[in-house]
């Protein structure tokens, strides 16, 4: 079954990651470029890892996982390679705190997964194959990229800007689609 696409605001979800390895450091930088509402839990963290909770100031525990940590965390990422213990994790979050949890490369053990995505300014695309190839989904995503200019964020301010200040309605709809419209239709010509 496909995942349901959808863009969750954090500022108010505590987010848990157990692990301090290459791939914990990987969603750690993923997730700070919307919250540092993170804490870590993790016997040995990775020089990155380290420098990255470091700089934003998050809240770091030097110890293994143990039953119930995952308690008034909203979003859970386990991110270690010991299979029993995503099983474990992902069991108790059913049980216990009804938390969303992400166990890395192990969907039996994900109430969702991370896609590769495009983050400028406002803007973010997301691109999945629901797991069936993350390579694919880098590639295309990377292609993307390509094609959206680095104007995107000032476009977005000034949208907003017009949303703000116009009053609701057809004529704004129309005006913004339109304006839209043209911005998109800039890029055919570089």
């Amino acid at each position: 079954m496909a995942y349901f696409p959808a863009f969750i605001k954090l500022d108010n979800i505590s987010i848990l990651i157990v692990g301090g390895g290459y791939i914990a450091s990987e969603k750690l930088e993923h997730l700070l470029d919307f919250t540092s509402n993170i804490k870590v839990i993790a016997p040995e963290l990775s020089l990155h890892m380290k420098q990255m909770i470091d700089e934003n100031n998050l809240v770091y525990e030097d110890r293994v996982y143990k039953t119930a940590d995952i308690n008034k965390f909203g979003v859970v990422i386990v991110a270690v390679d010991d299979i029993p213990l995503q099983e474990q994790i992902f069991n108790e979050a059913k049980l216990l705190s009804n938390c969303l949890v992400n166990s890395v490369d192990s969907v039996n053990y994900c109430d969702f997964i991370f896609p590769s995505y495009i983050k400028k300014d406002d803007l973010t695309i997301a691109v999945s194959t629901s797991g069936s190839s993350p390579a694919m989904a880098k590639h295309l995503r990377r292609y993307l990229q390509n094609l959206i200019p680095n104007s995107i964020g000032d476009f977005l301010k000034e949208m907003k800007n017009y949303r703000k200040t116009m009053p609701k309605g057809k004529d704004r709809m129309e005006f913004l689609d339109k304006k839209a419209e043209q911005y998109i239709s800039t890029w055919e010509n570089n």
